[in-house]
C-alpha cells in the first residue's frame, strides 16, 4: 500500500519497518520542506499522491473528515492511531498492518477512516 506517514511519526525508523512489510512509504518527517505543514494540506498532500495517511494525531484530523464528506470530497483513506505512543515502533507498525489486513486494497481505503489500536494477536 502507499502511506503517507504524518510530521510526528519517524520517518526514519518507521519507514524501513513499513517498506520491509511491501509498503510504499513517504513520510513527512524526512522531508524538511514539509515542516509545519497544516493538517488540511496534510490531508491534500495524501490525497493527492495517492496515498493513506497514517496519524497519531487523532483529534485534528478527525474533525477534518466531517467537513470534507459535507463538501463531497474524497480522500485516500486515514488510518487514526488511538492510545499508541509515537516512540511504540513495533506497536504502530502492526497496527498499521493489522488496519491494513482488514482493508487489503488500496480501492478500499477511500474515503475509509479507521481508529487502530493497540493489537491484540
Amino acid at each position: 500500500m502507499r502511506l503517507l506517514l504524518d510530521a510526528h511519526l519517524s520517518g526514519r525508523v518507521l519507514g524501513p519497518m513499513l517498506r520491509a512489510r511491501g509498503h510504499d512509504v513517504r513520510s513527512l518527517s524526512d522531508e524538511r520542506e514539509l515542516d509545519g505543514l497544516e493538517d488540511e494540506h496534510v490531508l491534500e498532500l495524501a490525497t493527492r499522491d495517492r496515498r493513506i495517511l497514517v496519524t497519531a494525531d487523532v483529534g485534528d484530523f478527525a474533525a477534518l473528515f466531517g467537513p470534507l464528506a459535507e463538501q463531497e470530497r474524497s480522500h485516500e483513506g486515514c488510518i487514526l492511531l488511538a492510545r499508541i505512543g509515537h516512540h511504540e515502533f513495533a506497536v504502530i507498525v502492526e497496527a498499521v498492518t493489522v488496519a491494513l489486513e482488514q482493508h487489503p486494497t488500496e480501492g478500499a481505503w477511500v474515503d475509509r477512516v479507521i481508529f487502530a489500536r493497540r493489537p491484540h494477536r
